[in-house]
């Protein structure tokens, strides 16, 4: 966690944004373990509220800064991480309310490290938004 808040503190813009997606993703597994760990199902409940701000706030940020930044990391953590800690985790509490929790944690932090980590870029010209320039047929804004 250290790397991801040192990230935080001196990156750049992009790189902050990586860094805080990493640290939801991270935060909420460390949740996870602590509920099982103290015996703690409230905790369950902070990491699915986690699970579902976190990617939300990355996108927000990506939408000022003009797309989401490609993230290794982040992606690998979520595909390889996640599944790893969520079903000892689903073995542990058995069958019931908990395991769904879990597993809905866990689907939730799979797809949001997943579709933030993909990278995109949002133009700044308007382009891509389904709209066309006056004019033209391509929406470039010229006929030539």
């Amino acid at each position: 966690m250290a790397p991801v808040l040192w990230r935080v503190a001196t990156g750049g813009p992009r790189e902050r944004l990586v860094a805080q997606n990493l640290a939801a993703l991270a935060a909420a597994l460390t949740l996870l373990l602590a509920a099982q760990g103290f015996g703690r199902p409230a905790y369950v409940d902070l990491a699915l509220v986690l699970s579902l701000l976190g990617p939300a706030g990355t996108l927000v940020y990506a939408r000022f800064l003009g797309g989401v930044p490609p993230a290794r990391p982040v992606y690998w953590a979520a595909v390889v991480a996640v599944p790893l800690t969520v079903v000892p985790l689903c073995v542990a509490a058995g069958p019931g309310r908990q395991l769904v929790k879990l597993l809905v944690v866990g689907a939730l932090l799979v797809a949001g490290g997943v579709v933030t980590s993909a990278g995109s870029r949002i133009p700044a010209d308007g382009a891509g938004d389904g709209t066309t320039a006056p004019g033209t047929a391509d929406g470039r804004g010229s006929a030539g």
